[in-house]
This record gives structure tokens, C-alpha cells and sequence, in this order.
């Protein structure tokens, strides 16, 4: 927003300062996000730029890096680009298995997370919930505390706890399976770090919400379950997508819990980064950084949508 025009002259400097440290803090942001971004388009096989990329000459940037992603793991990663290589790529480029299974731990641990977390934050807003700021503490516990931590107590813990599934090999029978090392761990490992984030974005939504609208449903002839599916969830709604959003963020970007729980083919894509850095420094590493760059950048666009029309459906003038 502009001064007025009778702003004096220490206004003037104050706005000044204040612009350039905000620039400043941007910068100290964002820098080292944005930094990737060149570096991935590297044709050298190298971590820094280039003389000819400081140049800009075309010859010094490559999309070579992107796709050794598609390629690294491959049968026959030389063969022409037909639908029989892009089968092979779909079940054995090494990125691709790691980027399905990210998403398919980071789908069902949202569900969870989503579920768990809106029925934890419609408890802790009901005026009459004891102890609401003792349980709610405990709640988002797994946000301050170093995930070090987490992740070791959830491995000593999911080693110590099996779990029947059902298994058809040889006729059906019950199988025990332990936590620590399954699919199903990791799931729940990252539900329960996602389902903070849920609590806190439900919970501001309803703090907002006009319980009138309830009793205002009871009164026409709603039951408890018609009020919350037809006047409570359409209005929060935007809170709880918003919070499914940072759940599936956390877990697809995840890599501590999972060296603790994960087998060793349990690849995910941070710990396929992870592996890369520790094995073979290389630039591929910078162009799945950029990929994820522009995911979370889609994301928390979406998360910004949503807040608008949270706001927007609450009465209040979006900022």
C-alpha cells in the first residue's frame, strides 16, 4: 500500500527499511530453493555453475539429469521411445518405484491423518471438552518434538507390536506381521506425523464456525449425524482439505521415520535422494529437488484457494 502523501520524511525511511528488509528475508528464503532450479539444467555433472552457464550459452544446459530419472533402474533404458520403454519405466525405473510408493504411503496416510485429525479437532472445540489445552498439547506433540526422536520411539515400538493380515498362500490362514518393516508402519508413521497439521488447520476453521447453524438444524428435525454431513463439513470443509494437503506434504517429504522403519526396498523418494547423496553425488538429485519444488508450490497454491474460500464462506474479506 502506497504512503499518503502527508507521510513525513521518517515514514518514508521506515517504509524504505522496512521493504528492503523484507526483500532480505525473502532472499535468506528462498535463495536456496531457487538455487536448484538452474543447476538441475547443468549439462556438466557438476554441483556449481559453470563458466558457460554464468554466460548463458544454450550448449551448457542439458535436460540430461532429467532423464536419467527416467532411465536409472531400467531394463533397457537405450531402447527407442515406444510404448514398450515407457512399460519398462513404469515397472522398473528406480524414481518411478519410489514415486508410487510415496504417493501411495502419502494417499492412505492422509486418509487416516484427515479422518483422525478433523474427529480430534471437532472434540477439542466443543466448550464442554475437559482438558482440552492438555489434550491438544499432546496432539501436536509430534510437531515440536525432533523427529529423531519420533522416529526412534516409533521404531522400538512398531518392532515390539504385530498385527494379523490375512494370508492366502498354501489356503487361507492369519499371519502376524510386524509393524516396523511393513507398508502399514510407514503409513502409520506418517499419519501420525501429518495429524498435528490436520487439528490445527480443522481447529481454526471451527473457531470461526456459528454454532447457531447446529441448533438451527436440530431444530428443523436434523439428527446429530444429517446436521454435521449437511451443515458442519460443507462449512469446514476447505479447513480440512487444507490440512489433508500439509498431511500428504509431510509424508511425501518424510525421510527420517522411514530409514528407521522401512526395509531396504521400501524405497520412497526422500530416501532415494537420501541414498543418492550418500552413494553418487549426482545432479539428478537437483532435478528431483525441482520437480518437488513445483509440487509444493502447486499445493500450497491450493492451500491458499482454499483459505480464500474458507474465508469467503465464513463472511470475512479475504487478506
Amino acid at each position: 500500500m502506497a504512503l499518503p502523501v502527508y507521510a513525513s520524511p521518517l515514514e518514508r525511511a521506515w517504509r524504505g527499511t522496512y521493504l528492503a528488509i523484507c526483500v532480505m528475508i525473502f532472499v535468506f528464503l528462498m535463495a536456496p530453493i531457487l538455487i536448484i532450479i538452474p543447476l538441475s539444467f547443468n549439462a556438466q555433472p557438476y554441483f556449481t555453475f559453470s563458466k558457460d552457464m554464468l554466460e548463458l550459452k544454450p550448449e551448457a544446459y542439458s535436460l540430461r539429469w532429467y532423464d536419467s530419472l527416467i532411465t536409472f533402474g531400467m531394463a533397457n533404458p537405450d531402447a527407442p521411445r515406444n510404448w514398450a520403454f515407457w512399460g519398462d519405466f513404469w515397472r522398473n525405473a528406480s524414481w518411478m518405484q519410489a514415486a508410487k510408493n510415496s504417493v501411495i504411503i502419502g494417499v492412505f496416510a492422509t486418509l487416516v491423518s484427515t479422518v483422525l485429525g478433523t474427529i480430534a479437532a471437532l472434540g477439542l472445540t466443543r466448550p464442554e471438552m475437559p482438558y482440552r489445552k492438555q489434550i491438544t498439547a499432546v496432539l501436536i506433540s509430534p510437531m515440536i518434538v525432533p523427529i529423531i526422536i519420533s522416529a526412534t520411539g516409533m521404531f522400538f515400538f512398531y518392532s515390539a507390536v504385530r498385527v494379523p493380515v490375512p494370508s492366502f498362500s498354501g489356503g487361507f490362514h492369519i499371519e502376524w506381521m510386524r509393524l516396523a518393516g511393513s507398508y502399514l508402519g510407514i503409513i502409520l508413521a506418517h499419519a501420525a506425523l501429518g495429524i498435528p497439521f490436520v487439528i490445527i488447520t480443522v481447529t481454526a476453521t471451527l473457531s470461526g464456525f456459528d454454532q447457531s447453524l447446529v441448533r438451527a438444524a436440530a431444530s428443523l428435525g436434523a439428527n446429530p449425524r444429517t446436521a454435521f454431513f449437511k451443515v458442519v463439513m460443507p462449512l469446514i470443509l476447505p479447513g480440512v482439505v487444507s490440512g489433508a494437503l500439509f498431511a500428504f506434504v509431510t509424508s511425501f517429504d518424510e525421510v527420517v521415520a522411514v530409514l528407521f522403519i522401512a526395509n531396504h526396498d521400501q524405497q520412497t523418494i526422500p530416501r532415494q535422494m537420501w541414498n543418492g547423496i550418500r552413494e553418487q553425488i549426482s545432479p539428478a538429485i537437483l532435478a528431483v529437488a525441482t520437480i518437488l519444488v513445483i509440487i509444493s508450490v502447486l499445493l500450497l497454491t491450493t492451500v491458499e484457494l482454499l483459505r480464500r474460500r474458507s474465508e469467503r464462506l465464513r463472511g470475512v474479506t479475504p487478506q
